[in-house]
């Protein structure tokens, strides 16, 4: 079977995830109910500002004696969604003494993906010199994100950090079901700015192994995307890993609320990045 013509059209008809996954509206109501459960259990610093955008804030969830600080990038196609939707990305990473940031962003159209790129970098290195005066210490990061969070969270990793206070904390990061460029015009880009903005198109700066995992009943441009930078950036590939983790049964809205179950395979991954030594 030959591959399809990777026109515009064909782009964002494989990245519609709302008219693949009829019942998406679910998954968004769940992700809300237990986000709000783990906002109860956890008692985290909500709205903490980082910038001074109109979405510049994060939700903190401090660790006892954390080991490590998960940094989390929500998707929504950089344009709908935000970190309150998940707040369960934390539930089981703080029960295992890390402390877990869910940034906010300004969307798009009010904003570039370029500009989302400079608040996510600007998020990382608040926390890099304000995490500890919050419960937060930022000697060991791992950057994570889902969807358009996961370009933001390779975006980070193709960021020089020499010279930044950020320099040598990156241990690691998770990419879940990233979306590297589009044609949509709401986004402003074009096919040479969509290339620009693509991590794939891009040179990794940090020194550390990257998850890169999409669900097995994703479209196939989400399974080829995760494979592509895959294939581009053979140095942070987790060590013994043989490839992207294609997690079965998953599609678009419940690949990422494998965050919530203590023992599914990406907890458990996200988890071993921490274990690495620098």
């Amino acid at each position: 079977m030959s591959t399809p013509a990777l026109t515009p059209e064909y782009i964002e008809r494989q990245y519609n995830n709302r008219a693949a996954v009829p019942d998406h509206p679910e998954w968004i109501a769940r992700w809300a109910e237990s986000s709000e459960q783990a906002r109860r259990l956890l008692k985290g610093n909500v709205e903490v500002r980082y910038g001074r955008g109109p979405k510049e804030t994060m939700d903190l969830f401090p660790a006892e004696d954390a080991r490590g600080l998960f940094v989390f990038i929500h998707g929504g196609y950089w344009r709908s969604l935000d970190k309150a939707d998940f707040s369960f990305v934390a539930t089981h990473l703080v029960a295992h003494g890390i402390g877990v940031a869910v940034l906010n962003y300004d969307l798009c159209p009010t904003v570039s993906i370029r500009t989302i790129g400079d608040q996510s970098r600007r998020a990382l290195l608040w926390l890099a010199t304000q995490g500890d005066r919050h419960g937060m210490p930022a000697a060991r990061v791992v950057v994570g994100g889902h969807s358009a969070g996961g370009h933001l969270a390779a975006l980070l990793f193709a960021t020089d950090w020499s010279d930044t206070p950020v320099a040598g904390l990156i241990r690691g990061g998770v990419s879940v079901s990233g979306v590297h460029f589009s044609y949509n015009t709401d986004l402003g880009l074009t096919p040479e700015t969509a290339r620009e903005a693509s991590p794939a198109n891009m040179w990794p700066s940090v020194d550390a192994p990257m998850l890169l995992c999409v669900g097995a009943d994703e479209s196939a441009e989400f399974v080829r995307q995760t494979q592509l930078l895959w294939d581009r950036w053979p140095q942070c590939r987790p060590h013994n890993a043989k490839g992207p983790m294609l997690i079965p049964g998953r599609h678009h809205f419940s690949v990422v609320s494998d965050f919530a179950e203590a023992d599914s395979a990406l907890t458990r991954a996200t988890l071993d990045l921490f274990e690495r030594r620098p």
